[in-house]
C-alpha cells in the first residue's frame, strides 16, 4: 500500500466517522441525564436539510452549521415537551421524532435535489491543507476538529465539573437529586437541547463535509448507529471516539471494495455496506441480554420523572 493511498484512506475514515461521533456525543449527554432519545436520526435529517439550505442560500458554512444546530435543538424540544412535561413514553416519542424528521426534511428539501454547494473546507493555509503529508493533520473541515474537541469537552464536563456531577446524579437517582433541590426536569431539558444541537450539527456534516448536495434520507441510518454506539462505548466519551472511528473504517472499506482490487474485492460490497448496521443490531441484542447490574447505563435511563413520587 502506497503512502498516498494510506493518507487517502485515513482522510476518508475521519470524514465518515465525524457525523457519527458528533451525534453520539450529544446522545451520550442526554442519556447520562436519564433520558433515552431515539429521535437522533430525525434530528440529523432536520439539521442536514437546514444546513444545506442555509449554505445554498448564503454560502456561509459557519452560518449553516449554526442554523443546523438551532434546528436540531428546536426539534429536540418537541421530544422534551412530550416526554418530560407530559411524561409520554420516551421510546415511542423518539421513534415518532425520527419519522417526523424524515418527512419534514423530505418536504423542506424539495426543489434542492442535485443542487451543489461548496464543502466546508479546512481553515488552514492551502500549503498545509493540500500538502501530500501534512494534510493528514491540517486538511480537515473545522467540523472534524470540533468533534475531537467535544470528546474532551464532554469528558471534562461529566467528570470534572460540578454541573456534570449534577447531571449524572439526575441520571442515576432523580428522586434524590430532586430532594436536595435540583430541577430534574430543567436539567433534562438542557441535556436534550444539547443533544439536539449536536445531532443537528452532525446532520449538517453530510452536505458540508461528505456530499455537497441534498438527497432525501442522506444520513442513511447513521443516527441509529450513533445511538447504538453510546451503548457500545458504555457511556464513556473516549470509547465513543474509538467506536465511531471503527464504524468509519468499516464504511471506508465498503467504498474501497467497490473500487475493486485486492482482497477487499473478494467480499461483496453489499456485505461491507451492511456490516455497520449488523454490528448495531448485535450490540443492542448483547446489551439487552445483560443483567441489569452488569451494565453501566444510568439507573434512571428511560424512566419518567414525576415530582410527586
Amino acid at each position: 500500500m502506497s503512502a498516498e493511498l494510506l493518507i487517502a484512506i485515513i482522510i476518508t475514515v475521519v470524514g465518515a466517522s465525524t457525523p457519527i461521533l458528533i451525534a453520539a456525543l450529544g446522545e451520550l449527554v442526554v442519556e447520562k441525564a436519564g433520558v433515552l432519545n431515539l429521535g437522533v436520526e430525525g434530528m440529523m435529517l432536520i439539521g442536514a436539510v437546514t444546513g444545506f439550505i442555509v449554505m445554498f442560500t448564503t454560502g456561509n458554512p459557519w452560518l449553516a452549521v449554526l442554523a443546523a444546530a438551532i434546528a436540531g435543538m428546536l426539534s429536540s424540544m418537541i421530544f422534551a415537551f412530550l416526554t418530560l412535561s407530559l411524561s409520554a413514553n420516551q421510546t415511542a416519542t423518539g421513534l415518532a421524532l425520527t419519522i417526523f424528521g424524515t418527512g419534514l426534511s423530505a418536504l423542506a428539501g424539495q426543489g434542492y435535489s442535485a443542487r451543489p454547494v461548496d464543502l466546508f473546507r479546512s481553515v488552514f493555509p492551502a500549503e498545509l491543507a493540500t500538502h501530500p503529508v501534512w494534510r493528514v493533520i491540517f486538511g480537515y473541515s473545522p467540523l472534524v476538529y470540533f468533534s475531537l474537541i467535544m470528546v474532551f469537552a464532554v469528558w471534562w464536563f461529566l467528570h470534572k465539573t460540578r454541573s456534570g456531577l449534577i447531571l449524572r446524579a439526575v441520571g442515576e437517582n432523580d428522586l434524590s437529586a430532586h430532594s436536595i433541590g435540583y430541577s430534574v426536569i430543567g436539567i433534562r431539558y438542557a441535556a436534550v437541547a444539547f443533544g439536539g444541537a449536536m445531532a443537528g450539527i452532525a446532520g449538517a456534516a453530510f452536505p458540508l463535509l461528505l456530499t455537497p448536495q441534498w438527497a432525501e434520507r442522506m444520513t442513511a441510518g447513521r443516527g441509529w448507529i450513533a445511538v447504538a454506539l453510546v451503548v457500545f462505548a458504555s457511556w464513556r466519551p473516549f470509547r465513543l471516539l474509538a467506536g465511531a472511528y471503527l464504524f468509519g473504517l468499516v464504511m471506508t472499506v465498503e467504498l474501497y471494495s467497490k473500487a475493486g482490487g485486492g482482497i477487499l474485492s473478494t467480499i461483496p460490497a453489499e456485505l461491507w455496506a451492511a456490516m455497520p448496521y449488523i454490528a448495531t443490531v448485535v450490540v443492542l441484542v448483547l446489551i439487552s441480554l445483560r443483567r441489569t447490574g452488569s451494565t453501566s447505563a444510568p439507573a434512571c435511563l428511560g424512566k419518567p420523572f414525576l415530582a410527586t413520587n
